[in-house]
């Protein structure tokens, strides 16, 4: 019996397939110090992102957005600018000019119940439009002074009208004004003219036009004209000789 039950006991055998264990030959514990030894480490965070965390859409959209705003305005300036081109090179314009060709004096006196001044000129005005294919539309809206200094002496207007391809018109423009201290621009301009001989003017007109590029009539601009003139005397009823005048123009949109 004995030996039976000797038989039927298990015995446990070895895992041929398990590495051999082995001996650590590296002390778990540095030499010269102990188990008992208090060593001090920093404390470990470690950081994660929050669980619900989308990524910046905002400012894509936003760089995305002034990308095509910027793509947008350099496109027009380009065909703005090809446009611009072509009607130079079609049109080839040319600035109008003018020249103030007479001035005639027909009032310039005293009033001896207020010492007011009451001026009236007539002012011929020549204006060439030099281009072949561009008319100019002259619109109401115009106003046009006369200046000694800085003190207006009369003023006006210019009439409505349509100037032709290369077409020279002149305009007999009249100009009034009144003047409330007439006694001291009088004593001004006899001092100016017995010290120089002569008397400086000044001419401004603003004028709104139109511009028609052959059957194209294009918005309405304003462009504005300084003339500087010398007269040789400032006095009613006397020929008034224009020594030198120059005129200036200036287109605003």
């Amino acid at each position: 019996m004995s030996s039976m039950a000797d038989q039927q006991r298990i015995h446990p055998v070895p895992d041929v397939e398990a590495p051999p264990q082995t001996s650590p030959t590296v002390p778990l514990v540095p030499q010269g110090t102990s188990k008992s030894d208090d060593q001090s480490y920093p404390p470990f965070h470690r950081t994660y992102p929050p669980m619900n965390s989308k990524p910046p859409k905002k400012r894509s959209r936003c760089c995305k957005c002034l990308c095509w705003t910027l793509s947008l305005l350099l496109l027009f300036i380009l065909i703005l600018g090809i446009t611009v081109g072509i009607l130079f090179l079609v049109f080839r314009p040319k600035l109008p000019k003018y020249s103030i060709d007479r001035l005639q004096i027909s009032q310039f006196d005293l009033n001896s119940m207020d010492s007011s001044l009451s001026a009236t000129f007539n002012v011929t005005i020549t204006a060439r439009n030099p281009n072949e294919r561009i008319g100019i539309y002259y619109e109401g809206g115009s106003h046009l002074s006369a200046w000694y200094t800085e003190t207006k002496l009369c003023q006006g207007s210019m009439p409505k009208f349509y100037q032709g391809h290369r077409n020279t018109t002149v305009l007999v423009l009249p100009l009034s004004g009144q003047i409330q201290n007439g006694t001291g621009l009088i004593m001004a301009v006899q001092e100016q003219q017995q010290r120089t001989g002569n008397i400086p003017l000044r001419l401004r007109v603003s004028q709104p036009v139109r511009v028609k590029l052959g059957k194209l009539k294009l918005m309405k601009v304003k462009f504005s004209v300084r003339c500087g003139l010398v007269v040789d005397a400032l006095s009613a009823n006397n020929t008034v000789t224009i020594q030198s005048s120059s005129c200036k123009f200036r287109l605003s949109l």
